[in-house]
């Protein structure tokens, strides 16, 4: 009985181990970020499922079929090789959260943002305490994002007006390679919503995917 006993406690010992060393996953994860400030961080959650989906079939990428989300004091922070981060409100990283975002952006991270109308003066604010000594400059046509997968040969879609005027992408640089992307007016990820969410005809939620493809795709080769 006692032999019994103790190669029962060896089994569940084992499972435990086990359970605590699973293989990890390739597929590729978008997380999008929880931020402070008052913003809804979280608004429509069928934009990166949607995402995925469509880059599960237009590309050769493994990607997975539900998003993560992150914040960025989280230890598995950096597991994601790109994060997302939107909203219509008020966004706010404290002195460590600045710094911990610029590390994880230094170190190989992307971030991609999309002003989803109202994040707009924050964002900038916030991001220029993560990169004092840079600016977001103002990304042209020809830059690789807009052809490394789909051709968007006059730069962003628009996809939603908003207060009107061409959609603009701005890009934070860090020793020659861009480390965040910033879509304005625009609002590219609301293409990415369930058809029914915001009524955007076929070919608008085609482009905003198509240009949400080259973003993930162009972070991930770069």
């Amino acid at each position: 009985m006692q032999t019994i006993f103790r190669l029962l406690i060896l089994f569940l010992l084992l499972s435990d181990v086990t359970a605590q060393h699973k293989t990890p996953s390739s597929e590729f994860a978008l997380a999008r970020l929880k931020y402070h400030g008052g913003g809804d961080w979280y608004n429509d959650p069928s934009i990166i499922p949607n995402l995925l989906t469509f880059m599960k079939d237009n590309t050769t990428i493994n990607v997975g079929s539900a998003e993560a989300v992150v914040e960025i004091t989280d230890e598995d922070l950096f597991a994601y090789p790109v994060i997302f981060i939107t909203g219509h409100g008020r966004i706010s990283f404290s002195n460590e959260e600045a710094a911990r975002l610029r590390l994880y952006l230094t170190s190989g991270g992307f971030l991609y943002a999309d002003d989803d109308y109202g994040m707009d003066k924050s964002f900038r604010q916030e991001i220029k305490k993560v990169f004092p000594q840079s600016e977001l400059i103002e990304i042209p046509f020809s830059h690789p994002i807009f052809h490394c997968h789909f051709e968007f040969l006059d730069g962003l879609p628009k996809i939603h007006e908003h207060d009107g005027g061409a959609p603009q992408g701005f890009g934070v640089f860090y020793e020659g390679r861009m480390v965040v992307f910033y879509s304005f007016n625009t609002n590219i990820s609301d293409g990415w919503a369930d058809p029914n969410v915001h009524n955007d005809p076929p070919e608008v939620r085609q482009k905003a995917f198509q240009m949400g493809t080259n973003i993930m795709v162009y972070a991930l080769t770069n």
